[in-house]
């Protein structure tokens, strides 16, 4: 190590360092503005620059011991880096270069999906975080999710889905409920059939009578057909009568089961009981007199 040293501090190698450095041209410094600079080749090798520094500072921000106030001041030097960034390759395609604005990176959470974040600080729409600042206080909170509230549903909500299948408009076109009907379908028919049938021979055996001007006899099949009708009002007039002699069943007389008595009696026995109000009367004024006399006396004595 001392030997290294002792070469370095040589007057030849001290020389030759020298030279060289006079050779070198003054190092450039970055334009402030993006739009001072002319030279295309120059435009992006300003933009390189800028994409190392971004790189070195990204790769020191995933540590996560440098403490919250360096991670909150490397965040934001990385994305000052950013816009500057933008700055030059929005400066670049003004010049005629490529345009590196189409795969820009998008925002990733911890999990590294893609998310658009909200800027709280102010400091615009394309505020980023990086590394270890995601897991600051205050900013986890941002890549979160929060917890999906279940809405209740509306009356215009549940109705919105009902539509004609809902109301049994469309079973027929599952072909499940055709083939459940075609026998019942097939019995109805047949029996319609049947009595159309009768009612064509009927008809015709009329019309040979009317024609003839003869005495027909029917079927009993047709005269089930000729007096169905003429039964179902005998029906009915046989459920009336019977409902009517519910009612007056229902409503007959009272029945006494006490003799009452005639307009004599009540006179007397009001004249025996005014008697008896009298008697009473009398007879409690007669007890009071007595006891006046009573008293009377008694004051006479003493």
């Amino acid at each position: 190590m001392a030997r290294n040293e002792e070469k370095a501090q040589s007057m030849l190698n001290r020389f030759i360092t020298m030279k060289n450095e006079e050779k070198r041209k003054p190092k450039e410094r970055r334009p402030y503005l993006a739009s001072e600079c002319r030279d295309l080749a120059d435009a992006d090798r300003w933009r390189s620059e800028i994409l190392r520094e971004i790189g070195v500072k990204v790769a020191e921000i995933q540590n996560e011991g440098l403490g919250e106030h360096r991670l909150r001041d490397l965040n934001d030097e990385i994305n000052k880096l950013l816009r500057e960034r933008v700055h030059w390759e929005r400066r670049i395609s003004e010049l005629g270069g490529p345009n590196y604005t189409r795969n820009n990176a998008k925002m990733t959470d911890l999990d590294g999906n893609i998310i658009d974040v909200p800027n709280p600080s102010g400091r615009g729409p394309g505020y980023r975080y990086f590394g270890a600042a995601k897991k600051l206080p205050g900013v986890r909170e941002l890549f979160e999710k929060p917890p999906e509230v279940r809405k209740r549903r509306t009356r215009y909500d549940i109705y919105k889905r009902i539509d004609a299948s809902y109301y049994g408009y469309r079973d027929d076109e599952d072909g499940i409920l055709e083939k459940l009907e075609a026998t019942a379908e097939k019995e109805m028919r047949e029996k319609a059939e049947t009595e159309w049938r009768k009612m064509e021979q009927i008809r015709r055996e009329a019309k040979k009578a009317v024609k003839s001007v003869e005495i027909v006899t029917v079927e009993p099949a047709a005269n089930d057909i000729l007096f169905e009708e003429e039964e179902d009002v005998v029906e009915e007039e046989r459920r009336e009568m019977e409902k009517e002699e519910r009612q007056r069943s229902k409503q007959q007389e009272f029945v006494v089961h006490v003799p009452l008595p005639d307009e004599k009696e009540i006179e007397k026995l009001v004249l025996e009981k005014k008697k008896m109000e009298l008697l009473r009367k009398y007879t409690s004024d007669m007890l009071m007199e007595e006891q006046k006399e009573a008293m009377a006396m008694l004051n006479v004595q003493r």
